[in-house]
This record gives C-alpha cells, structure tokens and sequence, in this order.
C-alpha cells in the first residue's frame, strides 16, 4: 500500500468523480459568487463484529491527503495555480502520510440500486462480509466539505459476525482501489477516535461516539 512513486502532479481538465463550476448570485443586495465542485453522493457503513466484538474499518493510501501534506512541507509545489505542468517532486514525502482510517464507504452512481443496496455491496466488496439490507440501520445523513462541495453522505450501521465473512475484502483491485481491513477493539475504540497518531475522517470518529451512545448500553455485561 505504501509503495507509491513516480508521483506526477498535473491539472484536471476532466474526471469522472469531479466537474468545477463558479456560481454567481445576489444576496441580501450584494452581488457574489462561489466556486464549488459537483460530485457523487455517498453511503457508509459502521461496521460492529459481534463475534469478536471490534468495529471493523478500513485503511487506504488517499492522494488528496498526501497532497495537503506535500504543501504543507513543500509549499512551492502549489504557488502558481495557472501552470500547465507543475514541478516535480524530486523530495517526496513517505507514503504512511496519506494513508487514513476510515469507515467502510463507496460512491453512489448505480441508478438501479438503492442506498442500501449500495451499502450491501460495500461491506462485502471492502470488508468481505455478506450483509442484507435487512442487517442494516440508518444512523443519519449529513453533508460533506459543505464549502466545496456539499454532497450527501447516508451513514448506516450492520452488525455482522465471523460466520458472514466471505472474503477477506480489499475492494475491486480492477478499479484501482488497494484497501487494508483493519478491526478496532470495541474497549479501545473511543482512544482509536480521538488519538491524532491515526489520520481518520470525522465518520470514524461520530460513528464510534454513536455506538457509543447507542449500542454499547445495550450490550451483554462480562
């Protein structure tokens, strides 16, 4: 996962995730405009493994994460937004800063399916665990990157056990995707959340207070 190189930054004139547009508009009087990015909604899956009593998440090599941290050390890469070609990285940075912890999530662009549905085969394509719709709970919905973006994620939560594991997950290797299933026990969870050492998205973090909250009470005493 963390073999990465031959790192080449260039401009985005198209993607199939991506589309740039600047909306202009008048508020209160005032003339303004915004520049946002379109882009898929999305589900995520709060994964709790009953037989082993860990919450199951995943851990993946994310170029956008590495980019902010190449800035961050080497600022120039950035500095001139209208360049065609963009210097080198002759100093790059080790791969481990661009690798997060996050919850088991996929894009929704299958018109066919419903979220859930979605859900379904997420948990089984990354986690290797065969999951119905009936096994899944809606938490909650929430908007992403609210200042650029703006999309919908749709959390849900599935209890699973090790007799529903099918695979061992990883994704779909022909659509690039390189994914590492990784099991938080559930009494070191909320150190997991708030321990800075382990880059992770704020899913991670309210999913776990959530269980928390939720579904810990709940639970059989030892």
């Amino acid at each position: 996962m963390e073999a990465i190189e031959e790192l080449a930054v260039q401009p985005c004139t198209s993607s199939l995730y991506l589309r740039p547009f600047r909306l202009s508009y008048r508020q209160n009087g005032t003339k303004k405009f915004w520049d946002f990015m379109r882009t898929h909604d999305s589900v995520s899956i709060l994964i709790f493994n009953t037989s082993r009593q860990c919450f199951v998440v995943v851990k993946q090599f994310r170029p956008a994460v590495y980019m902010c941290e190449i800035e961050r050390h080497h600022p120039q890469v950035f500095q001139n937004q209208d360049m065609e070609s963009f210097p080198s990285l002759e100093d790059p940075l080790p791969a481990a800063v661009g690798v997060t912890y996050e919850l088991c999530a996929g894009i929704v662009d299958k018109p066919g399916l419903s979220l859930e549905e979605i859900a379904c085969e997420e948990v089984l394509e990354e986690c290797g665990y065969r999951v119905s719709i009936g096994d899944l709970r809606r938490i909650t919905s929430y908007r992403s990157a609210v200042g650029v973006m703006g999309s919908r994620q749709t959390l849900f939560y599935a209890e699973v056990n090790d007799q529903m594991r099918t695979s061992g997950g990883g994704g779909q290797p022909e659509e690039g995707e390189l994914i590492e299933v990784v099991e938080i026990p559930l009494g070191e969870s909320m150190k997991f959340a708030y321990d800075e050492i382990f880059p992770k998205t704020m899913g991670v973090i309210f999913s776990f207070m959530w269980f928390h909250n939720n579904i810990a009470p709940k639970l059989p005493k030892k």
